[in-house]
C-alpha cells in the first residue's frame, strides 16, 4: 500500500519547512510508503529553492515546478497527474487542512472501503463575516444551478486510485476539483475537521481570483445562467404588450403622455438586459474557445524526479 499526498504552493517560501515537518511524521505513523509531491505555481519569491531542498533532505518528496503561474486548479490537476499511490491525498500548502486527519481518513478507505474521503469544515476559523457570507451565497446558488450541496466542502480530500485515473479522463481545461470530485461519485464518507489558523504567511486568494473560480465552477456544472437570456426576453415582451395597449388605449383617449421619458428608460431597461445577455453568453463561449484551442492545462519547467533537475 502506498499513499500520496499532493500539496499545491503558490509565493510559500516560508511555510513549506513548517508544512513538511508536520506533515512527513504524519505519513510515517501510517507504517506504509508513502510520497508527497509538491507543487510550485509559478511562485516569484524563494519557493522553489525550499520545495528543492525539502526534496534533497527526504527522497519521498518529488517537486514540480511550472514554468508560470496557472493556478491552483492547474497545480492540482498536475499533482495528481504525477502522483502513483494507491490512495491521493489532496490538502492545502498552509496547514489549514491538519495532516493530523488523514490517519482517519487512510483508516476509513483502507478498512472499510469509502473510495472518496471528503474533510468537512466543522468550523471556518477566523474566516471574516463578508467571506463567510459570500461563500454561503455561492455554495446555495450553485446547489440551486447544479444540483451538488458543497456547503462546507473543501479540497481536502482521500481520492482511491480508481477515483484519481477517471478524473484524468476528464476533459475539461478550466477545472473545479471541489466540484468534480463531486460529480465523479463513488462511496464516499465524510470527515470533519476544523480550519487552523496560518502559522506564516497569508492567503494568496484576492476578490478578483474567488470570483473568476465561482464563475468557472457555476458555468462548468450548468447551463442555467443562458436561460436568463429567454426569461428575460419574455419578460420584456410581456412588458412591452403591456405598455402597448396602454398607449393604444390613452391615445383612443386622447390623453397621450407626451415627452420622451417612457422612451429613454425603455431604451436603458432593454439596452441593459441586452447587454447583460451578451455577457452571459460570451462567458460560455469564452470557456468553448479555450476548451477547443486545446493547449495544456499546466506546463512544467523543473521536476526533481527527472535526471538533471
Amino acid at each position: 500500500m502506498k499513499i500520496s499526498v499532493v500539496i499545491p504552493f503558490f509565493n510559500e517560501e516560508k511555510q513549506i519547512p513548517i508544512t513538511v515537518d508536520a506533515l512527513v511524521p504524519v505519513l510515517t505513523s501510517l507504517g506504509c510508503d508513502f510520497e508527497a509531491v509538491l507543487v510550485d505555481d509559478g511562485s516569484s519569491d524563494g519557493t522553489w529553492a525550499a520545495l528543492r531542498a525539502a526534496c534533497t533532505a527526504d527522497a519521498r518528496l518529488r517537486a514540480i515546478r511550472f514554468s508560470r503561474n496557472f493556478g491552483k486548479e492547474a497545480a492540482l490537476c498536475a499533482a495528481l497527474d504525477a502522483a502513483d499511490g494507491d490512495a491521493v491525498v489532496v490538502m492545502d500548502g498552509d496547514l489549514q487542512h491538519p495532516p493530523a486527519v488523514i490517519p482517519e481518513m487512510v483508516r476509513l478507505w483502507r478498512d472499510e472501503g469509502y473510495e472518496v474521503v471528503e474533510g468537512v469544515k466543522s468550523s471556518r476559523g477566523r474566516e471574516s463575516l463578508g467571506s463567510r457570507l459570500n461563500a454561503a451565497l455561492f455554495y446555495s446558488l450553485f446547489k440551486r444551478l447544479s444540483g451538488y450541496d458543497l456547503e462546507n466542502a473543501s479540497d481536502f480530500k482521500l481520492l482511491d486510485r480508481r477515483v484519481v485515473e477517471e478524473w484524468r479522463r476528464l476533459g475539461e481545461r478550466d477545472t473545479f476539483f471541489r466540484g468534480l470530485s463531486a460529480w465523479l461519485g463513488f462511496r464516499r464518507a465524510k470527515v470533519p475537521f476544523e480550519v487552523a489558523d496560518r502559522k506564516a504567511g497569508k492567503s494568496k486568494w484576492s476578490p478578483f481570483k474567488l470570483i473568476r473560480l465561482s464563475i468557472t465552477a457555476i458555468t462548468s456544472f450548468s447551463a442555467m445562467p443562458l436561460q436568463i437570456v429567454s426569461v428575460l426576453g419574455g419578460l420584456l415582451l410581456v412588458g412591452s404588450l403591456a405598455l402597448g395597449i396602454q398607449t393604444l388605449v390613452k391615445w383612443a383617449q386622447g390623453s397621450a403622455a407626451s415627452g420622451f421619458t417612457t422612451v429613454i428608460l425603455l431604451l436603458l431597461l432593454i439596452g441593459g438586459c441586452i447587454m447583460l445577455s451578451l455577457g452571459l453568453i460570451g462567458i460560455y463561449l469564452a470557456r468553448i474557445f479555450d476548451q477547443v484551442k486545446g493547449r495544456p492545462r499546466y506546463v512544467v519547467a523543473e521536476d526533481t524526479r527527472r535526471r538533471g533537475r
